[in-house]
Protein backbone atom coordinates (compact mmCIF):
# COMPACT_ATOMS: atom_id res chain seq x y z
CA UNK A 1 0.00 0.00 0.00
CA UNK A 2 1.37 3.35 -0.90
CA UNK A 3 1.68 5.77 1.74
CA UNK A 4 -0.60 8.40 -0.36
CA UNK A 5 -2.96 5.92 -1.09
CA UNK A 6 -6.55 7.69 -0.88
CA UNK A 7 -5.83 10.94 -1.49
CA UNK A 8 -6.58 12.77 -4.83
CA UNK A 9 -4.06 11.77 -7.70
CA UNK A 10 -3.00 15.35 -8.06
CA UNK A 11 -1.35 15.22 -4.27
CA UNK A 12 1.38 12.93 -5.91
CA UNK A 13 2.15 15.40 -8.31
CA UNK A 14 1.99 18.83 -5.45
CA UNK A 15 5.13 17.12 -4.10
CA UNK A 16 7.39 18.80 -6.29
CA UNK A 17 4.56 21.17 -8.62
CA UNK A 18 3.16 22.45 -5.43
CA UNK A 19 -0.92 21.36 -4.24
CA UNK A 20 -1.54 24.31 -6.27
CA UNK A 21 0.55 24.17 -9.45
CA UNK A 22 2.57 27.21 -8.44
CA UNK A 23 6.20 25.19 -7.71
CA UNK A 24 8.33 27.03 -5.56
CA UNK A 25 11.49 25.51 -7.06
CA UNK A 26 12.65 26.49 -10.27
CA UNK A 27 13.51 23.17 -11.17
CA UNK A 28 9.64 21.96 -11.31
CA UNK A 29 7.70 24.10 -13.90
CA UNK A 30 4.75 26.02 -12.34
CA UNK A 31 1.27 24.02 -13.70
CA UNK A 32 -1.20 26.54 -11.95
CA UNK A 33 -3.54 27.55 -15.13
CA UNK A 34 -1.61 25.56 -17.88
CA UNK A 35 -3.57 24.07 -20.54
CA UNK A 36 -5.37 20.75 -19.38
CA UNK A 37 -4.51 19.41 -22.92
CA UNK A 38 -0.78 20.13 -22.35
CA UNK A 39 -0.65 18.87 -19.40
CA UNK A 40 -1.67 15.32 -20.54
CA UNK A 41 -0.01 15.10 -23.38
CA UNK A 42 3.32 15.47 -21.02
CA UNK A 43 2.57 13.30 -18.60
CA UNK A 44 1.67 10.70 -21.52
CA UNK A 45 5.05 11.83 -23.46
CA UNK A 46 7.20 10.83 -20.00
CA UNK A 47 4.74 7.15 -19.69
CA UNK A 48 5.58 6.06 -23.29
CA UNK A 49 9.25 7.38 -23.00
CA UNK A 50 9.37 9.84 -25.29
CA UNK A 51 10.34 12.47 -22.77
CA UNK A 52 12.32 12.08 -19.97
CA UNK A 53 14.09 14.72 -17.69
CA UNK A 54 17.14 14.47 -14.87
CA UNK A 55 17.37 11.91 -12.10
CA UNK A 56 13.88 10.70 -13.99
CA UNK A 57 11.89 11.31 -11.38
CA UNK A 58 8.62 12.27 -13.93
CA UNK A 59 9.36 8.99 -15.33
CA UNK A 60 8.97 7.02 -12.20
CA UNK A 61 5.93 9.21 -10.48
CA UNK A 62 3.33 9.06 -13.42
CA UNK A 63 3.39 5.53 -13.38
CA UNK A 64 1.89 6.10 -9.94
CA UNK A 65 -0.90 7.58 -11.85
CA UNK A 66 -3.80 5.31 -13.23
CA UNK A 67 -4.68 6.24 -16.79
CA UNK A 68 -7.76 7.64 -16.05
CA UNK A 69 -6.52 9.88 -13.72
CA UNK A 70 -4.57 11.91 -15.91
CA UNK A 71 -7.55 14.07 -17.18
CA UNK A 72 -8.21 14.88 -13.48
CA UNK A 73 -4.50 15.78 -12.80
CA UNK A 74 -4.51 18.03 -15.31
CA UNK A 75 -7.78 19.92 -15.02
CA UNK A 76 -6.64 20.39 -11.23
CA UNK A 77 -3.65 22.55 -12.35
CA UNK A 78 -5.33 24.24 -15.07
CA UNK A 79 -7.93 25.27 -12.70
CA UNK A 80 -5.50 26.33 -9.96
CA UNK A 81 -4.82 30.60 -10.33
CA UNK A 82 -2.41 31.14 -12.11
CA UNK A 83 0.72 32.14 -10.81
CA UNK A 84 2.23 35.85 -10.23
CA UNK A 85 4.71 36.78 -12.50
CA UNK A 86 8.43 37.63 -11.99
CA UNK A 87 9.72 41.11 -11.87
CA UNK A 88 10.41 42.74 -15.07
CA UNK A 89 14.10 42.24 -16.41
CA UNK A 90 16.21 45.40 -16.04
CA UNK A 91 16.20 45.54 -20.04
CA UNK A 92 14.20 44.52 -23.51
CA UNK A 93 16.65 42.83 -25.16
CA UNK A 94 14.31 39.54 -23.95
CA UNK A 95 11.76 41.04 -25.51
CA UNK A 96 13.18 41.58 -28.47
CA UNK A 97 14.95 38.78 -28.88
CA UNK A 98 11.17 36.59 -28.50
CA UNK A 99 9.66 38.96 -31.09
CA UNK A 100 12.68 39.12 -33.91
CA UNK A 101 13.50 34.91 -33.23
CA UNK A 102 10.53 33.40 -34.63
CA UNK A 103 8.89 32.88 -31.03
CA UNK A 104 5.75 34.28 -32.08
CA UNK A 105 5.15 31.75 -35.14
CA UNK A 106 3.74 29.33 -32.57
CA UNK A 107 3.84 31.22 -29.41
CA UNK A 108 2.35 34.61 -29.66
CA UNK A 109 2.62 38.16 -28.06
CA UNK A 110 1.07 36.73 -25.14
CA UNK A 111 3.36 33.64 -24.74
CA UNK A 112 -0.40 31.77 -25.10
CA UNK A 113 0.02 30.90 -28.25
CA UNK A 114 -1.51 28.02 -30.16
CA UNK A 115 -3.82 25.78 -28.27
CA UNK A 116 -1.43 22.56 -28.48
CA UNK A 117 1.18 24.98 -27.32
CA UNK A 118 2.60 25.70 -23.22
CA UNK A 119 1.89 28.84 -21.41
CA UNK A 120 5.49 30.70 -21.28
CA UNK A 121 4.33 33.65 -19.52
CA UNK A 122 5.13 33.67 -15.41
CA UNK A 123 7.24 30.40 -15.42
CA UNK A 124 10.38 29.88 -13.79
CA UNK A 125 12.97 32.11 -16.02
CA UNK A 126 15.75 28.85 -15.04
CA UNK A 127 13.19 26.33 -16.04
CA UNK A 128 12.22 27.47 -19.41
CA UNK A 129 15.87 28.25 -20.28
CA UNK A 130 17.24 24.85 -19.81
CA UNK A 131 13.44 23.34 -21.88
CA UNK A 132 14.98 26.10 -24.26
CA UNK A 133 18.58 25.03 -24.11
CA UNK A 134 17.65 21.14 -24.17
CA UNK A 135 15.52 22.22 -27.57
CA UNK A 136 18.08 23.68 -28.85
CA UNK A 137 20.70 21.16 -28.32
CA UNK A 138 18.96 18.09 -29.41
CA UNK A 139 18.83 16.96 -25.71
CA UNK A 140 14.93 17.18 -25.53
CA UNK A 141 12.72 16.13 -28.42
CA UNK A 142 10.97 18.18 -30.86
CA UNK A 143 8.38 16.44 -32.85
CA UNK A 144 6.90 16.59 -34.97
CA UNK A 145 9.26 19.43 -37.33
CA UNK A 146 12.03 20.51 -34.99
CA UNK A 147 10.87 24.22 -35.25
CA UNK A 148 12.03 24.37 -31.44
CA UNK A 149 15.50 23.53 -32.46
CA UNK A 150 15.84 25.72 -35.68
CA UNK A 151 14.17 29.07 -33.82
CA UNK A 152 16.75 28.60 -31.02
CA UNK A 153 20.01 27.31 -33.08
CA UNK A 154 21.43 30.58 -33.47
CA UNK A 155 20.69 31.90 -29.82
CA UNK A 156 23.80 31.79 -27.35
CA UNK A 157 22.57 30.81 -23.91
CA UNK A 158 22.95 34.65 -22.75
CA UNK A 159 20.09 35.32 -25.41
CA UNK A 160 18.07 31.80 -24.03
CA UNK A 161 18.08 33.52 -20.80
CA UNK A 162 17.25 36.83 -21.52
CA UNK A 163 14.25 35.45 -23.53
CA UNK A 164 13.13 33.27 -20.90
CA UNK A 165 13.27 36.29 -18.28
CA UNK A 166 11.02 38.25 -20.35
CA UNK A 167 8.58 35.60 -20.71
CA UNK A 168 8.73 34.41 -16.71
CA UNK A 169 7.65 38.26 -16.35
CA UNK A 170 4.99 37.84 -18.15
CA UNK A 171 1.39 37.54 -16.45
CA UNK A 172 -0.53 34.04 -17.25
CA UNK A 173 -3.74 34.40 -18.33
CA UNK A 174 -6.47 32.46 -15.87
CA UNK A 175 -8.42 30.45 -18.21
CA UNK A 176 -6.39 28.06 -20.42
Amino acid sequence: MLADEGLPPHERCALCHGLYGDAYRDKFPKLAAQRPAYIERQINAFLSGARSNDGGQMVAVVTEIAPEHIPQVAAWFAAQDPPPPAAPPEDRSGEILYVTSGCLDCHDETAAGKPEMPYLSAQHAAYLAKQMREFRDGARPDRPKERMRETLRPLSDTQIAAIAAYLASRERSSTP
